[in-house]
């Protein structure tokens, strides 16, 4: 336990100092409340008004967004598996065969279903 004591401090001082930051601000911070800083913002540009009943909305940037955190995910995982191949032998070769294998599918599911089209 006593290797982890200064850990310990840190992340308390770290949490500490975020409840603080937010407590203060709420406190000290304007709160003049108007319409213009309620409605929200668009590069400057009015709001393009929403039909009635919400009418779809395009998501394929956040799409793209995520599939990238998936392969970002996955290059987090190789990297460390690539520079410990040695001493991992058979176990780690089989462990990221079934990794690729598992990523590989959901590539593909994306890539058939049309998630890397760019239009």
């Amino acid at each position: 336990m006593e290797l982890y004591t200064p850990v310990l401090w840190l992340a308390g001082l770290a949490a500490g100092f975020a409840v603080f930051s937010v407590a203060v601000s709420t406190l000290t911070g304007p709160a003049r409340y108007n319409r213009a800083r309620l409605d929200s913002y668009e590069c400057g540009i009015d709001p393009t008004p929403q039909p009635v009943g919400g009418g779809r909305f395009p998501v394929k940037y956040y799409t793209v967004a995520m599939t990238f955190i998936i392969f970002d995910v996955e290059i987090m995982f190789l990297v460390p598996w690539a520079v410990y191949f040695d001493q991992l032998q058979w176990f780690g070769f089989f462990a990221v065969v079934l990794f690729l294998f598992n990523i590989t599918i959901a590539y593909a599911y994306e890539w058939r279903r049309g998630g890397l089209d760019w239009d």
